[in-house]
């Protein structure tokens, strides 16, 4: 099989890049070798590299400055969907792409299931919504995966965001009154790896048709998220507790503050609730999550053991937590 991994620079690509090296020839691009807004470029260079199989793991994710930039948000998290699933239905080749919690209002006061309506409430969750839905309606075998909170132990997210500020400040404010699934980009790799093979078979024995037949028979939309949810208040009291456990994590901060997000003032709207529930896949794939807690303590003992050197994140005010 070789695959064609778009994204392999963010959270969830460089997992999947990690992952898929061990069962396939990984064609990894970013975005220098990669123009997800060429157009017609994108579509070239898809047929020039001749995947099997394509996994779009690219994504705009940037919450808040998609407001401000709805054109580059659209043309990555809609465009680009497009187009790649419009070059795989002409090559017959399989699809796997990413899709978000963010395509829910959040008014529903309960997990969301796959048949739920969906009605974001900003660019980014607009973009990616119409992202999803081309490639859904494409005609090519697909598999689409929303998840939701994703972070890692690398780059940019959440955690890595709190660890800083844990290290920083006596106090931190966090949004109590959002509520969803934190999900490990780790655990987001090994579940399409498992779920590619639940729908083309074992890895050693894997084409382009018999995956592309699966995903006719078995694929298209799935929830993929942890069995129990929290908010950002509780996810960030979580780490602070698991990093105060391990030396080599600097913990001053004795106290993580709940606020609200009317007291938190965002550039983009947010929906309060997208807890989303995975019965779905775990009834057609056999995959399930482990219990949100658990990942985010493996998590940081793997950031622990790799002496992980933490950068402050760019964009504060894109993580719900106030300056």
């Amino acid at each position: 099989m070789r695959i064609l991994l778009t994204g392999r620079d963010g959270q969830v690509g460089r997992e999947l890049l990690r992952a898929l090296r061990g069962v396939a020839d990984v064609d990894a691009a970013g975005r220098d070798e990669l123009d997800l807004t060429g157009g017609q470029a994108l579509a070239r260079a898809v047929h020039e590299r001749s995947p099997d199989l394509i996994v779009n793991a690219a994504a705009y994710t940037s919450v808040d400055r998609a407001e401000s930039e709805p054109g580059r948000a659209l043309a990555v998290n809609s465009e680009a969907p497009r187009i790649l699933a419009r070059e795989a239905a002409r090559l017959d080749i399989p699809i796997v792409h990413y899709s978000t919690d963010y395509v829910f209002d959040g008014r529903k006061g309960a997990p969301y299931a796959e048949e739920d309506g969906t009605a974001p409430v900003n660019v980014y969750g607009r973009t990616k919504l119409i992202g999803e839905r081309a490639v859904t309606c494409s005609g090519a075998p697909c598999l689409v995966l929303r998840v939701g909170w994703v972070y890692g132990g690398r780059r940019q997210n959440f955690v890595t965001a709190m660890l800083e500020r844990f290290a920083t400040r006596d106090r931190v404010s966090v949004v109590a009154d959002e509520l969803g699934g934190p999900t490990w980009s780790r655990r987001i790799a090994a579940c399409t790896l498992a779920a590619l093979e639940a729908l083309g078979g074992p890895w050693s024995r894997m084409t382009s048709s018999h995956l592309a037949d699966g995903m006719r028979a078995r694929g298209g939309l799935y929830h993929l998220s942890p069995p129990d949810h929290t908010s950002w208040h509780g996810f960030a009291s979580e780490i602070q507790a698991l990093a105060s456990r391990e030396s080599v994590f600097a913990v001053k901060a004795e106290r993580v503050d709940p606020i609200s997000r009317a007291e938190w003032q965002a550039e983009a709207s947010r929906p309060g609730d997208t807890r989303m529930t995975s019965g779905r896949l775990a009834a057609a794939l056999g995959i399930s999550l482990p219990p949100w807690r658990e990942d985010v303590a493996a998590c940081l003992r793997d950031m622990a053991s790799r002496r992980a050197e933490l950068v402050p994140t760019e964009e504060p005010a894109s993580l719900l937590v106030r300056r």
